[in-house]
């Protein structure tokens, strides 16, 4: 599927972005990177890449990297050249604390959506793969905590009353999204899917999400150590590589973009998170204060894999443990305490 393959990754120089460009490259893709930067860093990209003179453009082996706006038609419409396959994950997007207090900004991922597929299909692109959300789903299936309920594909529709309630105004985005991708299959016969992805976390994320904030706080021994709200609200933090493998076998096997779950169908609470941060950590703080004030999500999400399973072949492969502890190591491995320490509180919020 993949072998002299090219395929453009938007945002490829972002947190997921960047572990599917070397799971693109591992299988012999030439892959394009097209990136702002404005929360991807160059530095994800771990090659030899050498700046072209002149340009906002840098090279390595089977891979270019190009720094520019995909909002802007001039930046987007050469990129889309030649190109057989996209992965457009490119979105103004962070954790709780940003999504809350940024609604404007996540708006106008609808803008950016919208450009990349209308160029996508005049450049006869073959398909897209686009990275939606969990936050499509409505979050009166989301409100009680200790809930078993599995969020199904069928349980957020554009077009079915009750079932178009998405979760703030990036949800509202990546259900619109999807919505514009099967339009563009029905008319125009383009191959399309859509994956929605459940609270990605692992290296190269920042401090906006839940995961990488609870080994910050950690990491500077915040005592007290603070929790945004109860800690009884729960998610199925899903390891990035197993959200890459989800996106590479929704773009190989769906075509008529139909959404499609990437996450995990068990759970943990906040509190048990952290308390697994601090145990592989090695430290805990002498109180805890949860803070009621502080925006909190939903109280429980978890996927449901059956037509993942099914369709996909997926299952994730990564632990709790081992997905926290891989990250873990990065983290501490490339931060400076007191930096991290200094900027705490504005990192938590701002992408």
């Amino acid at each position: 599927m993949w072998n002299s393959k090219t395929v453009l990754v938007t945002g490829g120089a972002s947190f997921i972005g960047s572990h599917l460009v070397d799971k693109l490259l591992a299988n012999k893709a030439i892959v394009v990177v097209a990136d702002d930067f404005s929360s991807g860093r160059l530095e994800n990209l771990e090659y030899p890449l050498k700046r072209v003179k002149g340009k906002a453009i840098w090279t390595a082996d089977n891979l270019t990297v190009h720094q520019g706006d995909l909002k802007e038609r001039t930046f987007t419409r050469p990129l889309m050249r030649d190109i057989d396959v996209v992965f457009h994950l490119a979105a103004l997007h962070g954790g709780r604390g940003y999504i809350h207090t940024h609604p404007a900004d996540c708006c106008t991922n609808m803008l950016l959506d919208q450009l990349v597929f209308e160029e996508a299909h005049k450049a006869e692109v073959d398909r897209i793969c686009f990275a939606s959300s969990a936050c499509v789903y409505p979050s009166y299936l989301q409100e009680d905590e200790g809930s078993d309920y599995l969020l199904k594909e069928e349980d957020a529709h554009p077009f079915v009353r009750d079932k178009a309630f998405a979760d703030l105004e990036y949800g509202w985005a990546k259900l619109m999204g999807e919505m514009a991708l099967k339009a563009y299959h029905r008319q125009y016969g383009m191959k399309t899917s859509a994956v929605r992805i459940f609270t990605a976390y692992g290296p190269r994320e920042n401090e906006t999400h839940a995961i990488i904030a609870f080994i910050a706080k950690a990491f500077v021994q915040m005592d007290p150590y603070e929790i945004w709200g109860t800690g009884e609200q729960d998610r199925n933090f899903t390891y990035v590589e197993d959200i890459v493998d989800a996106m590479m076998l929704a773009a190989e096997k769906i075509q008529d973009g139909s959404p499609i779950n990437a996450g995990r169908d068990d759970r943990i609470t906040i509190n048990e998170a952290v308390n697994l941060v601090f145990n592989i950590m090695g430290w805990n703080p002498k109180k805890i204060h949860h803070d009621l004030s502080k925006p909190t999500g939903v109280a429980s999400r978890a996927a449901d894999l059956t037509q993942a399973r099914k369709v996909l072949g997926f299952e994730p492969k990564i632990s709790y443990r081992e997905g926290f502890d891989r990250t873990i190591k990065w983290y501490t491995s490339t931060r400076k305490r007191e930096d991290v320490k200094k900027h705490l509180q504005h990192l938590l919020m701002e992408r």
